[in-house]
């Protein structure tokens, strides 16, 4: 990383973060997982305000982060298990380090600011840089990937059920046919494209919605989101609770379409057993200062549920 782009990390800002504190309910925990580790922020709140002989165990897939965060957290040597890998794989993480349950887990689904300032990894329509979006840069398909050798077919299904794009048809049908002559390779080639094509209404840029479609594409993030949610339940002790913190309604509908699964209730004519309560009936969302000093909190939505 270049000095300005450490600067940009380390100013990063955390959000909800009393909301979370006060959703994991800290002083009497012992582990806590931040399944999205990041830059340490939510991490190094939480160590400063549990007992001092917890632990936080950190999962991120973006190597640069588990990096960063190490640098941040360093002060609580010994009290930090990182982890380089996806929250998919908590379970078999938490048991190769000798994890056998867990007081609570966090999960803040947002994308840290390098990835949005850091116009090398590509999250960003408004910095020239290579179509690449993926959270591991070791594994899986670009953003140009997918842009450039998806069937029409299928951009349509990511731009509609990822972006929520209502002329998904016609915009893919014009990047089958410009890749043709010209593949696509930055990121604001793209969103030009896009913008020429679907045009502009409102504040927000019509790449946007497409930008968060190739995201989620790209790191599988609503395919791994159930699998991850369900472990974190699963690992933890009795009365541990998970904290869930999503930025688009995509997310926040499966959030809370697990929350009311797990706990229990008629399901096609037949009583399931409660594994959780759910503790926040509507999602809190950041106040109006936290929104002012933290624009990128204003889609926030948290959600808690407490193993019984």
């Amino acid at each position: 990383m270049s000095e300005s782009e450490t600067k940009q990390t380390m100013e990063h800002s955390s959000v909800m973060v009393e909301e979370v504190m006060e959703g994991l309910r800290l002083p009497k925990k012992r582990n806590i997982v931040d399944a999205t580790l990041g830059l340490g922020g939510h991490a190094k709140i939480i160590l400063e305000r549990m007992p001092k002989n917890g632990k936080v165990i950190g999962f991120d897939a973006d190597a640069n982060h588990i990096k960063e965060s190490k640098k941040r957290l360093r002060k609580y040597s010994g009290r930090v298990i990182f982890v380089h890998n996806n929250f998919e794989n908590m379970e078999a993480e938490l048991k190769k380090n000798k994890v056998r349950a867990v007081d609570g887990v966090l999960f803040d689904l947002g994308l840290a600011s390098p990835h949005v300032d850091n116009a090398d990894r590509g999250f960003s329509f408004m910095r020239e840089g290579v179509l690449d979006m993926r959270f591991d840069r070791k594994e899986g398909k670009t953003a140009a990937d997918i842009i450039n050798q998806y069937s029409e077919k299928e951009l349509i299904r990511i731009f509609k059920e990822y972006g929520e794009e209502k002329k998904a048809r016609k915009l893919a049908s014009a990047i089958r046919k410009r890749r043709q002559s010209r593949k696509f390779k930055s990121t604001t080639e793209l969103a030009k494209f896009v913008e020429k094509q679907v045009g502009r209404s409102g504040r927000i840029h019509p790449a946007t919605r497409i930008f968060q479609a190739l995201r989620i594409e790209v790191n599988r993030e609503l395919e791994v989101l159930p699998r991850a949610i369900e472990q974190a339940v699963s690992v933890l002790k009795p009365g541990g609770r998970i904290v869930v913190i999503s930025y688009h309604s995509l997310e926040d509908r499966i959030v809370k379409s697990i929350f009311k699964d797990l706990a229990g209730g008629l399901s096609y004519g037949e009583e399931r057993p409660a594994v959780v309560k759910v503790v926040t009936k509507k999602p809190l969302v950041p106040s109006q200062k936290e929104v002012m000093e933290n624009p990128r909190s204003r889609s926030a939505k948290l959600r808690v549920a407490e193993k019984l």
